[in-house]
């Protein structure tokens, strides 16, 4: 686990140095997309370092599924996509965390699943969000997530 990016996220936000940060539930942390191509795009990261849901005991599967389904509603509220596309993957970084992201129909291929965008388009340090902007961004999902736990 020494080399796993979510544990070291994990460890940044217990250490109050993630500012992407947003908010802990029971199972998992919240966090602001380090890049906003698709505006609003959040992570929910499990607490327990495990690969795959049926890992997770019954009760904590279950919380931790609920609580995603919340993050998703917050997302929605906030940020007032078309549609929500939420992905449990784990190819890369093998440590579950969902990906939340925000679909708009104004988007270039709205149709299409997200990972079909660039790389170079979807992590470029245009769509960074500036300190300010990553601030708004958090208060919003954050101000939804109180209304829901």
């Amino acid at each position: 686990m020494e080399h796993c990016l979510i544990c070291s996220r994990i460890d940044m936000i217990k250490a109050g140095t993630n500012p992407y940060f947003v908010a802990e539930l029971e199972t998992g942390y919240v966090v602001i997309g380090d890049h906003q191509y698709f505006e609003g795009y959040t992570l929910f990261l499990c607490k327990e370092h495990k690969c795959e849901l049926h890992e997770l005991d019954r009760d904590s599967k279950r919380k931790f599924l609920d609580e995603m389904s919340i993050v998703a509603e917050a997302v929605h509220r906030a940020f007032r996509p078309d549609k929500l596309n939420c992905e449990l993957l784990g190819n890369g970084d093998p440590h579950m965390h969902w990906h939340i992201f925000p679909r708009r129909r104004t988007e270039p291929n709205p149709q299409s699943p997200v990972w079909w965008t660039p790389k170079e388009t979807m992590y470029s340090d245009k769509v960074k969000p500036s300190h300010d902007a990553l601030a708004q961004l958090k208060n919003k999902l954050l101000s939804e997530l109180k209304t829901l736990i």
